[in-house]
């Protein structure tokens, strides 16, 4: 005896039907015109933006030979001010934070609002200009489709040996997201992943993503301790980074448990200052004990400014346990 047929069948009223093929028949006659394909075109480049690409571009290893030895480890997470459509003083802005970075002995750099136009790639330009190994992954926009897109990216001196991305929920539309890039870092005798972020300004969408953002950490790093860099757009006063600072490690308040500390001056086109506020951070998902904050500070470059908020570098040092 054979197998009986499975299948799926559609009952529609005769009517139904009629409309249904004539829809078709419009549809396929559509696409072969001038204007059906215009339309598929620009129907495509919507799509294109909406949501991250889903999609991570990389180059595992450093160009250039590093010796680590047993210095510190110095990481800074900086949000680059992508400034679009205008690009103000961009060539200088980035020459400027490369030569901090040098300056600063950082080892691995943590990057939001990475600016990608159809000519230019910001994270390949600085990873080639400091001899990096890099990932990034798009937030939004789309280079190929309107010339613009921006994300975040891992700068590492170290290679990476395994690289994660996710979405972050809820978002205002479609066409707005928020991601976080992780990179594992190849370290000699310890496990360590450094994550980047940038969270939305809306308050409503601000504490779930950093939620979800906490909960996705925990799930990716597994028993590895976990730097979390980044733009968070909630100050401290929020209840979001509060409760962040009971999960996770607060490197700037750790060594600076006193003052303000803001990183971001929001002013009137006419210079007058509106409201300043500590948004940039530096956290720590500490699973190994042997793992010490020697250092954190709010930097920025001396004559131009990078961007419109000053860069977080952390120190740490890594003694392993004797047990």
């Amino acid at each position: 005896m054979s197998d009986p047929k499975i299948g799926l069948t559609t009952t529609r009223p005769p009517g139904r039907v009629v409309r249904f093929n004539l829809y078709w028949r419009a549809r396929y006659w559509l696409k072969g015109t001038s204007a059906g394909r215009f339309t598929a075109a620009i129907l495509g480049r919507i799509r294109s933006l909406t949501g991250s690409a889903r999609q991570i571009s990389s180059r595992l290893r450093p160009r250039r030979a590093f010796a680590p030895g047993a210095g510190d480890l110095i990481v800074m997470s900086a949000n680059l001010w992508h400034d679009w459509p205008r690009y103000r003083w961009l060539p200088d802005r980035l020459e400027a934070f490369a030569s901090l970075v040098e300056e600063s002995g950082a080892q691995v750099v943590l990057l939001q609002e990475v600016l990608r136009t159809t000519d230019f790639r910001t994270d390949t330009w600085l990873a080639d200009r400091l001899g990096m190994a890099y990932a990034y992954a798009r937030a939004n926009g789309n280079a190929g489709a309107i010339g613009f897109e921006e994300g975040s990216a891992v700068l590492s001196k170290y290679p990476l040996l395994e690289l994660q991305q996710t979405t972050l929920l809820p978002s205002v539309s479609r066409f707005v997201s928020r991601i976080a890039l992780g990179a594992r870092l190849d370290l000699p005798g310890c496990d360590l992943w450094a994550f980047s972020t940038h969270l939305s300004l809306m308050r409503s969408h601000n504490q779930p993503q950093l939620q979800a953002l906490r909960r996705w950490i925990s799930d990716i790093s597994g028993g590895a301790s976990a730097l979390i860099g980044g733009d968070f757009n909630a100050s401290e006063r929020s209840e979001g980074i509060k409760i962040t600072q009971r999960t996770w490690v607060d490197t700037y308040r750790s060594v600076n448990p006193e003052g303000e500390a803001p990183t971001h001056s929001l002013r009137w086109p006419w210079g007058g200052l509106i409201r300043r506020e500590r948004l940039d951070y530096v956290f720590f998902h500490r699973q190994d004990p042997g793992w010490q904050i020697v250092e954190t500070r709010h930097v920025s470059t001396p004559v131009r400014p990078h961007s419109d908020h000053a860069a977080v570098l952390t120190r740490l040092r890594y003694q392993p346990s004797s047990n």
